[in-house]
């Protein structure tokens, strides 16, 4: 073998297979490995000798269609109604969300309610009632979605049994009878697949972080404080569609908390409306990171910390860059021009892929452990099995979404609504007719000047 040849295939593994293999499978690999470990031991913090008082928060925009649904699940709950104080802080609905709300007083009158109206934004609507609740813990939940019988009694198990816990998030979950609604088979693939997606990244991604005190973001659908906590603290930002994020941050770096998950608190959600909600969804989570990176623009962020603080590697790594992506795609086109065989190229892109749906299976795998205490939900996840190998190409897809959400974060303002992929397409469109226009309006003065002369 001639040393060109050597020092080429060095190159070609090196670029295409090894970076992406240490930095991300390898870590893959271990992570699924001690959640398997976490699942078989499957510990349960004991309860408590007697329940505290607590305050849910649910903020109210154009909720009408799910706000009933949201309070029947709390009115549901194993948690005791007596111990429930719930604020619905209208955030300036267009919609009758307040007769469900009077509709529901008479429904479920064990539930002690109150409506308070907030000034426009979701974090304006999360600081009011945070100035105005009781109780020892405070939990913030959609109005969009509902919570498991158990969520409650599950997080506040988990927060009397270890007094260091300032915060936790709930594991997120779309609801399968929605999704199994839609009758359209591509519709009803991309929900089915976010299903799978929303699973791993809560009860495999944020559990093994949880493991190693290295959550990122409180899920803004379902998150709790203990009140002596979150009163000491800066409250919401009203400056950013990232509240969930920057309140983290501020749990971690200004009051030194630690952040956990509550895997066995779930809350459902609705599923992906399509995928222009897709786009926008994924664009404002990838602009609120990098908002919150630059609120917090200190020696903490220095890329020297990468290996040392999970905030850093996770900006890098999964919500601006999602560098071993950016290696393959580079790769690839220097491989391309290197002269390289394109059926070797192939072959590493598929191992690569195979290793990457190897590992969903794992998650897989520890997943399905856990959810045995919830039967239905484990049978309709297991059901999706045939969706596992889908998983990476999904998160490659995300992955450019995210991406272009960098892209646009450079020029446009920050806002909560954001331009669908449907209306990002229409406006190019518009400017290549605008720009093809004026071509053909020089095109026709050129003409014009020279028959003239």
């Amino acid at each position: 073998m001639g040393l060109n040849t050597l020092f080429n295939s060095f190159i070609f593994w090196g670029a295409w297979v090894i970076i992406p293999f240490i930095m991300e499978i390898i870590p893959s690999i271990g992570s699924a490995i001690t959640l398997i470990k976490k699942r078989i031991k499957n510990y349960h913090p004991a309860p408590p000798a007697a329940y505290p008082e607590i305050s849910l928060i649910v903020p109210v925009y154009n909720s009408y269609d799910s706000l009933r649904a949201c309070i029947k699940s709390i009115h549901d709950s194993s948690y005791d109604d007596s111990k429930i104080r719930v604020y619905l802080v209208n955030n300036r609905t267009k919609d009758d969300s307040f007769h469900v709300y009077t509709e529901a007083q008479k429904e479920f009158p064990t539930i002690r309610m109150q409506w308070l109206n907030a000034r426009q934004g979701k974090s304006r609507a999360l600081n009011l009632a945070l100035y105005n609740s009781t109780g020892k813990y405070i939990i913030n939940i959609d109005s969009d979605g509902a919570l498991e019988k158990d969520a409650l009694k599950n997080m506040i198990d988990l927060f009397e049994s270890d007094a260091s816990i300032g915060c936790m998030t709930g594991a997120i979950l779309t609801i399968p009878e929605q999704i199994e609604e839609y009758k359209h088979f591509f519709s009803r693939l991309l929900r089915q697949i976010e299903f799978v997606e929303y699973a791993q990244a809560f009860l495999a991604g944020r559990s093994y972080a949880s493991e190693k005190n290295e959550i990122y973001t409180l899920s803004g659908a379902f998150s709790a404080f203990r009140k002596s906590t979150v009163l000491k603290s800066r409250m919401y930002n009203t400056n950013t569609i990232a509240e969930d994020t920057q309140i983290t941050f501020q749990m971690r770096y200004l009051m030194g908390q630690k952040v956990k998950l509550c895997d066995n608190a779930i809350y459902f959600v609705g599923p992906i409306e399509g995928m222009n909600k897709l786009y926008t969804q994924r664009q404002r989570w990838q602009r609120g990171s990098l908002e919150v990176a630059n609120m917090f623009d200190s020696k903490a962020f220095r890329p020297a910390r990468l290996l040392k603080d999970v905030n850093v590697r996770t900006l890098l790594y999964d919500h601006t860059f999602a560098f071993p992506r950016v290696v393959w795609i580079l790769a690839l086109v220097c491989l391309y021009f290197m002269d390289f065989s394109t059926k070797m190229i192939l072959f590493s892109s598929v191992l690569i892929m195979l290793i990457y749906v190897v590992i969903a299976y794992l998650y897989f795998w520890s997943i399905s452990i856990f959810l045995r205490e919830f039967p239905d939900i484990k049978k309709y996840y297991k059901s999706l099995w045939w969706a596992i190998p889908i998983l990476p190409l999904f998160n490659m897809l995300t992955f450019f979404i995210r991406l272009t959400g960098i892209f646009n974060s450079m020029n446009t303002t920050s806002a909560w609504k954001t331009k669908t992929f449907t209306e990002e397409v229409e406006e190019y469109k518009n400017v290549v007719k605008s720009d093809m226009k004026k071509i053909s309006l020089l095109n026709s003065k050129l003409y014009h000047f020279m028959n003239e002369s």
